[in-house]
């Protein structure tokens, strides 16, 4: 009997992928509270320290401009030094962890309905099918917008062109998707030749994404005074935790496929 999700259910399916998406969440959380927080924490040490060198600056410039002592304290009061952060950091971890599981409830939910339509254009048995889709969808929505404007760590970027970059960022992910759509269409083609099929599918993909990099506008925010290696070290492992929820969801939906139909098969 092959090992094809042909025979399974919808819900059968669904349930699958919010197990193997809890799963996938659960592991990149690890890797999220593990390799990137520490580098989180740096860059909140780096804004508070900026922050507390620019606030005798501006109270001197307060007693210059005032002699309300009233006036300076309460200039003083806004410095974000001084400021009590609404949720502490332990808090922040956590919901970072809790944010990045229901985040794998999500995709595994996503991923299951993708693999329930797309086992109906290829030959693809069950395993191999998600391991397929969780590369396709890993390059889509992860890789093709982290390479345009990779991860940020706290103290880099502008708060007034927050919005702006939301956008440019969901443009950068219908980019992806584009791109894995042109491959996908590429490798269902018939040829003769496998050898020719895949430098199609390569090809194409890279001239969309090629393309799409050209038209979006670059985003540079960086400071030149924020140490380049904490900046490289945090987008590594916000890239790692990302690999990590699409490897471990492709693989737990293909080990949780291939196991029952074994079972069905015994």
């Amino acid at each position: 009997m092959p090992l094809t999700t042909l025979t399974d259910s919808f819900k059968t399916l669904l349930l699958r992928g919010l197990l193997a998406g809890l799963i996938a969440g659960l592991l990149a959380g690890a890797v999220a509270c593990t390799l990137g927080e520490p580098h989180v924490q740096a860059a909140i040490n780096i804004e508070e320290s900026a922050a507390a060198a620019e606030a005798p600056a501006a109270d001197h410039h307060a007693g210059e401009v005032t002699t309300d002592p009233g006036a300076a304290e309460e200039s003083a009061g806004h410095s974000h030094g001084d400021e009590e952060p609404l949720v502490r950091r332990t808090g922040q971890r956590a919901g970072l962890f809790l944010a990045i599981a229901l985040a794998g409830l999500a995709l595994g939910a996503i991923f299951a309905v993708v693999a329930h339509y797309a086992r109906r254009f290829t030959a693809l048995n069950g395993p191999l099918l998600a391991i397929a889709v969780a590369g396709c969808g890993w390059l889509a929505i992860e890789a093709v917008p982290f390479f345009k404007y990779p991860a940020n760590p706290p103290a880099v970027g502008d708060p007034d062109t927050i919005n702006e970059r939301t956008l440019l960022w969901l443009a950068s992910v219908i980019l992806g998707l584009a791109a894995v759509a042109v491959y996908v269409g590429r490798a269902l083609r018939n040829q003769q030749l496998v050898t020719l099929r895949v430098i199609g599918q390569v090809a194409a993909f890279l001239v969309v994404a090629a393309i799409g990099y050209i038209a979006l506008p670059g985003i540079n925010e960086v400071g030149e005074d924020f140490p380049a290696t904490l900046l490289w070290e945090f987008r590594v492992s916000s890239l790692a935790t990302q690999a990590m929820l699409g490897l471990a969801l492709g693989l737990a939906f293909a080990f949780l496929t291939e196991r029952a139909h074994r079972r069905v098969t015994r």
